[in-house]
């Protein structure tokens, strides 16, 4: 009888520490999170009600895809949102190019950056107009290795402050619709055909995009490189896995590349499952969510909710699940506790320096 009362309480207490060692869907509101690459464009958003319900926190990124005028509008709006609410948000600067071939460009960029980070900014944001729009007066596209961006680059890493990159696209935006493996990347380049790279052969390739970005870390090998959407490289987890060796200065996050994740889950959960596992210390979430203003209240809030749940069942869970984006089901990854919590908070924090 004594046999068996201990073999019962060893049973019941391994199955407690089995159980200990992962989340559940219903964790999700318990747990502190931090949502590392969001979008706040207006003074009237919904975006810290629906954070602060579901325990989020937000890194509003500047992006410079619209006009200079509006990256000094957003950054005032951040800095503001900043001031209301000290805790729940963080936000990063930009920069323009305007100026691009005059004299002392990259001096006016870094002072303009320095009074940035004087305003609370815990990081610089550069984005695919880099390498994709933007030319010079000779009309070159202005690459990401340009040798005039190396003053503001080198200032950065003497800051310690992360530059977060979005440069280059996703694979799927050099192929036709028929072949892209996700929805969502049909449907963004079916809205902007501009960015299309399949129907203009004559601009720079996959490749191209992501070699100048290469040459560029190189050259500045103490710069903190955070690389946005999966650094571009969000198809495979073998060569993503290959890029962050070697380059041990950077992290990425996965904002807007989950229906990526998705489809190579369903081939080979295991060996995504395993990468997440080995790489845990260099995996930031994020969702790309860009709140300007226009939507009904609670609309947004339901969709930035829906996202944000949907995300943790996959990340936390091995449930059986299905998305709009990709076709067919895969099953959740059911991460440990460990590795969920570096994820969702505490590498944000040691990346950027930030959330405290």
């Amino acid at each position: 009888m004594k046999t068996r009362l201990l073999l019962l309480t060893l049973s019941l207490l391994g199955l407690f520490a089995c159980q200990n060692q992962f989340y559940s869907s219903e964790d999700f509101t318990k747990v502190e999170k931090i949502d590392a690459h969001f979008h706040i464009y207006t003074d009237y958003n919904s975006s810290v009600s629906q954070a602060m319900e579901d325990h989020f926190r937000l890194l509003a990124i500047n992006t410079n895809s619209e006009s200079c005028g509006a990256v000094g509008e957003n950054h005032q709006i951040a800095r503001s949102l900043k001031e209301v609410h000290p805790r729940e948000i963080e936000f990063s600067a930009t920069f323009c190019l305007d100026g691009w071939d005059e004299p002392g460009w990259a001096e006016t960029t870094i002072r303009w950056l320095d009074s940035c980070i004087a305003d609370g900014a815990v990081a610089v944001k550069v984005w695919k107009n880099i390498g994709m729009v933007y030319r010079d007066r000779d009309s070159n596209l202005v690459m990401i290795d340009d040798p005039r961006f190396d003053p503001v680059f080198s200032w950065l890493a003497g800051k310690k402050i992360p530059l977060v990159g979005h440069l280059g696209e996703p694979r799927n935006c050099w192929l036709p619709f028929e072949q892209m493996t996700t929805r969502n990347d049909s449907s963004y380049f079916s809205r902007h055909p501009e960015y299309h790279m399949f129907r203009h052969p004559e601009m720079p390739s996959y490749e191209e995009q992501l070699a100048a970005r290469d040459r560029m870390l190189e050259k500045n090998p103490g710069l903190v490189f955070i690389g946005c959407h999966l650094a571009s490289l969000e198809w495979s987890v073998d060569e993503l896995a290959h890029w962050l060796d070697r380059f041990p200065n950077t992290a990425v996050d996965l904002a807007a590349r989950m229906g990526q994740l998705f489809f190579q889950t369903r081939d080979d959960r295991e060996k995504v499952r395993q990468f997440f596992i080995s790489y845990q210390d260099r995996l930031l979430y994020g969702t790309d969510i860009i709140d300007s203003g226009s939507s009904k209240p609670e609309n947004f809030r339901k969709r930035i909710h829906d996202t944000w749940t949907s995300d943790w069942r996959y990340l936390t869970t091995d449930e059986t699940l299905t998305s709009p984006l990709i076709n067919g089901e895969f099953r959740g990854l059911k991460l440990p506790k460990t590795v969920v919590d570096k994820i969702y908070s505490q590498n944000a924090r040691k990346w950027y320096r930030a959330f405290p």
